[in-house]
């Protein structure tokens, strides 16, 4: 027997009708934990593969930062919540008192964004920024989950065009993006094709860039 829908009307005049459908009773508790356990796994198995790289990552800003240059952060939906999470840990602090750090993300400025995306095409809402902005020296974080981003792509292209470097953070194979890179650039690229569990290792690979510049920059801490 099909499952009861029942509809239910809006209190705003009834311009919006929500259809919900009435479930067998789920454990939730058990899918969260299920979650739990697939982030955690996942974080174990592509450590060793991905160590390297984002240790290479942050020695490439380190050297940027040391010479004057700045670091670039663009990325899209969630992306673009860590771009900016990852400009606010360099510009204010990550666990430790020093100096401001120059980084800046390219997803914040809502005038920018939709002029660029209204006059010209969506694709270049990051190019642009990177054009403007960006030069030999500095470096481009790239965080695209799929690799195949087209704003991300045009990011890349801008960047190489500016003399700059590009640290990429990717999952699923590393699309279009992997494809650009040299071997000047960098790539972090997570082994797994979930978009959730992708996302959930570049914040760690952020928290992971932003101890090692500390640590460069201000010397270990145990």
């Amino acid at each position: 027997m099909a499952p009861r829908r029942s509809k239910r009307v809006s209190a705003h005049g009834g311009n919006a009708k929500i259809a919900t459908m009435r479930a067998p009773p789920m454990d939730t508790t058990h899918r969260i934990r299920a979650h739990f356990n697939a982030s955690a796994q996942l974080k174990l198995a592509a450590v060793d593969t991905m160590a390297p790289q984002i240790a290479r990552a942050a020695a490439l800003m380190t050297s940027a930062l040391l010479a004057d240059g700045k670091i670039l952060a663009c990325g899209n939906g969630g992306s673009a919540s860590d771009a900016q999470h990852f400009a606010a840990e360099m510009v204010g602090r990550f666990e430790r008192e020093r100096p401001e750090l120059p980084a800046i993300s390219l997803a914040t400025d809502t005038s920018i964004l939709t002029a660029i995306a209204n006059d010209y095409d969506y694709s270049q809402v990051f190019s642009k920024q990177v054009r403007a902005l960006g030069g030999a020296g500095d470096v481009l974080l790239a965080i695209s989950t799929s690799g195949n981003s087209a704003s991300i792509v045009s990011a890349v292209d801008a960047a190489h065009e500016r003399g700059m470097r590009v640290v990429a953070l990717t999952g699923k194979g590393g699309g279009r993006v992997g494809e650009l890179l040299t071997g000047e650039d960098v790539h972090v690229c997570v082994p797994h094709m979930v978009t959730a569990r992708i996302q959930e290792l570049h914040l760690l690979s952020i928290h992971c860039m932003c101890d090692a510049i500390d640590a460069s920059l201000l010397g270990d801490e145990e």
